[in-house]
């Protein structure tokens, strides 16, 4: 038996039963003292029969603390028996008790005595040991843990500590540990049930190694906070005090200054309610804030782009239209059409105060003018301008900004730009928005409609201002060089005035009125200085350039200046130079373009006429005939519509074999090759089909085509031609090539209008409507053969021998059963009656 059983046994010996007191959440260890409220009335009866007889009672920890009262499954096994040393009586009927552990027991029987308390038999334990070398080191390591665990629970009195290097029991040691350890109940009640004191030691010294750890990581996270926490208060505490000193000394600090200058900014802007909400609330948050938190930060930018914003800041417009006509004319050459709008649109302002609904959109070829205009227009209106180009946009976040949630967010390029203007109501350029694309991050076309759109705009919704803001003031113009990559949402919002490429003579007029003039300037020259003949500036535009509009026009003066420039400061005796045709190689080099001639009359070999991105162009086709089997070879990077164009040109010229007067047998024993020039710029197309029908029926008769004669439109079976698109850049890249004639479509006769008169007069327009227009006119016309007259009557005498029946329907003709013959005769006008 332990040493407290010892001293107990002197007076009196432990009985064989005892009362059981069961407790909640406590745990005795032997020579533990403790107090206890015992309020149970099976346990009070318990208590004041330890007291009438021999003081000693067993109490137990239960398993469940829930349970009024415990069964024997409900408390555990092993508990200690305890002195009481006093108990006081309570005026609510409950008790107080002191009572101190004697030693660890285990229960045996469990029943009911008469007097109403629970009694049980106890079964004692031998807890002594042989002191070993082993054993004194295990209870050293023991006292050394605990002595580390006191100093690091700042809950333990440092006496605990001394009165432990006082022990020499182990057993006595393990359970004075134990009961001054903070642990859980269940790890208490483990080492309560260990008998053997070593093993209770090493117990003891594995947790006292967890709970050092634990504290350890407990003290540094401490640490760590207390150091953050005095840094904040020094910061704070020197804060006041500089605050303190600058208020004696009637001064303010930087931060303070900036937010009195952003609340009198505040107070003073003409905004919004809505607007003036936010940035007061924002305000409010800002002022309870520590100046240098990076949330303050985000709250003092977002304020200023709201006070910066041109809530209600407006220029006022200049009405006078014959000064806004001033402007146009003097900024560019041309352009009718839209220094017309932009003279309606003043018009209409001077006499309605806000005009909705006009989003005007340029579309047109690289260099004629579009965003340059643009510029002219915010001049004649006396408004200020802005310029976005949308050329490789994919996100959305650009045109609607991003969420304040996110680092380093800012607005839209919308919103920037009407910062960057100043007002409210500044002429809004969005160039190239065909070049927009769209990926993960969103479609930006989608977030231009309402942008665009004059029902919507009026509250447009920046992500990071969060608060509307009217764009219905704005005038928008957009630009773009072809509208196939436009999404057709955003079309419909949009109102298109198209840009043609420039005429020579109007190319002249620009590089003499606006071109030399202001590259003279740029390079610091004079027109003594420099003097540059008309002709050479035609062999210039046609020579060295090729373009609808006039960029490289200008890149080629502008290197001449600069050659000028270079040969005046070397020879300083030079006053002037003066360029003509005949000396224009010696500063600009050989000729870019050589214009090819016309070639002789050539059987299979046409031109024709394409639109381009970048203006219109000629189309050289040609086509040749070999032996083989009726086959369709098509070379030149062409389009899937171009090759069903030319499939349907042969089956037109193979349908009409007889009234053009070709043998049906080419059809069979003869393989054509339609090959069109550049093969490896992508070509595709309807409008080359009548080109393409006048080649193959070219090379099928045998004759060939006119000279100076270009040709654009779309061919049917049944030879009728269609209208087409780009009728005035396919004449103007007519015109540059020296073409004298071009057929058209008859239902482009609308179209004519738009072709400059100098262009109308130089060139022959002819409107057709039928293949056989075409070929008339096309096609030379040369006697026929007599030997080939008598071949076709023959044929034709045979054909009418085996055929039953022969219809004629639009040009072709077809037996009773509406397959087309395989066999062609002669044409004339009497066989059609």
């Amino acid at each position: 038996m332990s040493s407290e059983l010892d001293r107990f046994n002197e007076s009196q010996k432990i009985p064989d039963t005892l009362p059981l007191l069961p407790v909640r959440d406590i745990i005795l260890y032997p020579a533990m003292v403790l107090p206890l409220a015992v309020g149970r009335e099976r346990s009070v009866r318990a208590l004041e029969e330890s007291m009438s007889t021999n003081r000693l009672i067993f109490i137990v920890m239960q398993k469940n603390v829930q349970v009024e009262d415990p069964s024997p499954d409900d408390i555990y096994a092993i508990g200690a028996v305890c002195e009481v040393l006093q108990i006081l009586k309570i005026p609510d009927g409950t008790l107080k008790a002191l009572v101190e552990g004697i030693c660890r027991v285990q229960w045996t029987d469990f029943k009911l005595s008469d007097k109403g308390y629970i009694e049980v038999g106890i079964k004692t334990f031998d807890e002594k040991v042989e002191k070993t070398s082993e054993s004194e080191a295990i209870m050293r390591r023991a006292i050394s843990l605990f002595e580390q665990y006191v100093k690091l629970n700042p809950r333990m009195p440092i006496e605990i500590s001394v009165s432990v290097n006082n022990i020499s029991d182990p057993a006595r040691l393990a359970d004075t540990i134990a009961s001054h350890l903070i642990i859980k109940n269940s790890d208490k009640q483990i080492v309560l049930e260990l008998i053997n004191p070593i093993e209770r030691l090493e117990k003891i010294i594995q947790i006292l190694n967890s709970e050092i750890e634990i504290l350890n990581i407990e003290r540094r996270i401490q640490n760590r906070v207390r150091n953050q926490i005095e840094k904040t208060q020094k910061e704070y505490y020197l804060t006041e005090q500089i605050k303190a000193i600058q208020k004696e000394l009637k001064q303010k600090d930087d931060v303070q200054k900036d937010g009195d200058e952003l609340k009198e900014k505040l107070n003073k802007a003409k905004m919004p309610k809505a607007a003036k909400d936010a940035a007061e609330k924002e305000m409010a948050r800002l002022e309870k804030m520590m100046p240098m938190s990076p949330e303050a930060t985000v709250i003092r930018t977002y304020i200023e782009w709201i006070l910066d914003l041109p809530w209600e800041t407006y220029t006022s417009d200049n009405l006078d239209l014959k000064r806004a006509k001033e402007v146009l004319d003097q900024d560019h050459y041309g352009l009718e059409k839209v220094k017309d709008r932009v003279l309606e649109y003043l018009a209409v302002l001077s006499r309605v105060k806000k005009i909705k609904g006009h989003v005007l959109c340029f579309i047109g070829p690289p260099g004629v003018g579009k965003t340059s205009i643009a510029k002219s227009v915010a001049r004649s209106l006396g408004r200020n301008f802005v310029r976005i180009s949308m050329g490789g946009v994919r996100d959305e976040a650009e045109i609607r900004g991003h969420r304040r949630t996110y680092i380093g967010s800012m607005p839209g390029k919308i919103i920037q730009s009407m910062k960057k203007a100043g007002s409210n109501n500044p002429v809004f350029i969005l160039d190239e928005i065909d070049k927009m694309g769209s990926d993960w991050r969103g479609d930006p076309s989608a977030a231009l409609l309402e942008v665009l759109d004059p029902e919507q705009n009026y509250a447009f919704g920046d992500h990071y201002i969060d608060v509307d803001f009217d764009l219905s003031n704005v005038m928008f113009i957009t630009t773009a060089n072809s509208l196939n990559s436009i999404p057709n949402t955003l079309l419909d919002r949009l109102e298109l005035i198209r840009f043609s490429g420039y005429t020579d003579e109007e190319k002249l007029h620009i590089a003499k009125d606006f071109i030399i003039p202001r590259q003279l300037k740029d390079h610091g020259l004079t027109s003594e200085e420099l003097i540059l003949a008309e002709n050479a500036l035609e062999s210039v535009i046609k020579n060295y350039t090729h373009e609808a509009g006039v960029r490289n026009l200008t890149r080629e003066i502008a290197n001449l200046c600069r050659k000028v420039v270079k040969e005046l400061e070397f020879d300083k005796n030079l006053k002037s130079i003066t360029i003509t045709s005949e000396n224009l190689n010696k500063y600009l080099g050989i000729a870019h373009y050589e214009k090819e001639k016309i070639a002789e009359n050539d059987i299979g070999g046409v031109t024709g006429l394409a639109w381009t991105e970048v203006g219109g162009e000629t189309l050289t086709i040609e086509v040749n005939k070999m032996k083989g089997k009726g086959s369709l070879v098509l070379t030149g990077k062409l389009g899937d519509v171009m090759k069903e164009s030319a499939q349907a040109a042969l089956s037109y010229v193979r349908a009409s074999s007889l009234k053009l007067g070709i043998d049906e047998k080419i059809f069979s024993n003869t393989d054509f090759h339609v090959h069109i020039p550049e093969g490896a710029v992508p070509k595709d197309g309807p409008s080359a089909g009548i080109a393409l029908a006048t080649a193959l029926a070219s090379v099928c008769m045998g004759k060939p085509v006119k000279k100076q004669i270009a040709m654009t439109g779309e061919v049917t079976l049944r030879g009728r031609v269609l209208g087409i698109g780009g009728l005035k850049e396919k004449v103007l890249a007519a015109c540059r090539e020296g073409i004298r004639t071009v057929l058209f479509p008859d239902n482009n006769k609308k179209d004519l209008v738009d072709i400059p008169e100098g262009v109308r007069n130089k060139i022959k327009m002819i409107p057709v409507s039928h293949m056989d227009e075409v070929i008339s006119l096309a096609i030379e016309k040369f006697p026929e053969n007599k030997n080939k007259e008598k071949s076709l009557k023959k044929q034709k005498k045979e054909q009418a021998k085996n055929e039953k029946t022969l219809s004629f329907n639009s040009g072709s003709y077809t037996d009773s059963s509406g397959s087309c013959l395989k066999r062609s005769v002669a044409y004339t006008p009497s066989q059609n009656k």
